[in-house]
């Protein structure tokens, strides 16, 4: 409602709850350049999602399906590296994009976002390939079907379910984050949540306009989540019966 409302309005207290609509707000959001950031956003979001599944895939069929005496320290440490407070790691993350001049550049939040999201993706894909039967694996050793095929024709389809919901998730936590995106980037390679903020001024009423690039800013990912919904539930619900 907020989005809608006059600033004056939306600033009132008591709150107005009775005005007439206006779209002012949205377009000075896209009159501020929003377009590049939602780009930005877009690349980083949508290259590093598609970077994890492609590497979380063949990893979560190594400890799940194929797995080895030392597994479990190889699971421990992929989620151990979710322990470290990102605060922590920003100084040399921030040196070292310096010395190899990525500093404000998208691909550099495409590694970093990739990296974030790589170690949850292996611990979900385990999980889902771990329901598939092993009748259905014996059976296509059998038929003959080798690695590449087992994974593409008969795996893949059948936790395709679990990949819309792992890469979900992938896409949140990328669009979303905001601590690299603040730090490592300048003008060249901001994304929405630097934009958000950049919406707030010491000077004059902000509130309605940060509420209309909150709404733009959330949409992506509602109507992502809408079209991949029933794949989300069926994946989310996968091994909740046994």
């Amino acid at each position: 409602m907020t989005a809608f409302k006059p600033e004056s309005a939306a600033a009132s207290n008591p709150p107005v709850f009775f005005f007439v609509p206006t779209f002012e707000q949205f377009e000075a959001v896209l009159a501020n350049g929003a377009g590049t950031y939602f780009l930005n956003s877009l690349i980083a979001t949508g290259v590093s999602t598609i970077l994890v599944i492609v590497l979380a895939v063949p990893a979560a069929y190594a400890v799940s399906i194929r797995p080895v005496k030392k597994t479990s320290d190889v699971l421990f440490f992929f989620i151990s590296t979710k322990m470290l407070p990102v605060v922590a790691v920003i100084m040399p993350i921030y040196v070292i994009a310096g010395q190899l001049k990525v500093l404000d550049n998208i691909w550099t939040l495409v590694v970093l976002y990739t990296a974030m999201n790589l170690p949850i993706a292996v611990w979900m894909m385990r999980s889902f390939f771990q329901e598939v039967p092993a009748e259905v694996l014996e059976a296509a050793s059998m038929d003959g079907a080798g690695l590449i095929k087992t994974l593409r024709t008969i795996l893949m389809p059948m936790v395709t379910p679990g990949l819309a919901a792992t890469a979900l998730i992938c896409v949140i936590f990328a669009w979303n984050e905001f601590f690299f995106a603040l730090n490592l980037t300048a003008a060249n390679a901001s994304t929405v949540p630097v934009f958000l903020v950049s919406q707030m001024t010491s000077e004059g009423l902000f509130l309605a306009k940060l509420s209309a690039a909150s709404v733009l800013a959330s949409l992506p990912v509602v109507i992502a989540g809408w079209i991949a919904q029933k794949q989300l539930v069926r994946g989310l619900s996968m091994g909740a019966v046994k």
